[in-house]
């Protein structure tokens, strides 16, 4: 069973950042990859990006792509979301999933059996 965390949360105004973590068990020695997913109200949930699947591709969803960042900390066994230039519509829940995805579920939720309970992102105008 592996166990997510998210933390790093809250209001912003737009323009500005945030840093969401990750932190997790047994990821590491797992072999699991993880992943962002966000998930706003009344819409489906979103591929935020994944660090490193297959330990070489980092892939990001083209709504974030250039403003958002994942990285990693081994020895914390931690990603990190760093969110910049924030938009109004970055509003949603995002949460962290870790899983075994192959190349046709890397960017879906399906792929990724455990979930964080979700941290909220609110970017005001």
């Amino acid at each position: 069973q592996v166990r997510l965390v998210e933390s790093g949360g809250g209001l912003v105004q737009a323009g500005g950042s945030l840093r969401l973590s990750c932190t997790g068990s047994e990821r590491s020695s797992g072999g699991y990859t993880t992943a962002w997913f966000r998930q706003a109200p009344g819409k489906d949930r979103e591929f935020v990006g994944v660090f490193k699947w297959r330990n070489s591709y980092t892939y990001y969803g083209d709504s974030v792509k250039g403003r958002f960042t994942i990285s990693r900390d081994s020895a914390e066994n931690t990603e990190y979301l760093q969110m910049n230039s924030l938009k109004p519509e970055d509003t949603a829940v995002y949460y962290c999933a870790a899983g075994r995805p192959i190349l046709s579920t890397v960017r879906q939720s399906v792929g990724y059996r455990f979930w964080g309970q979700g941290t909220q992102v609110t970017v005001s105008t």
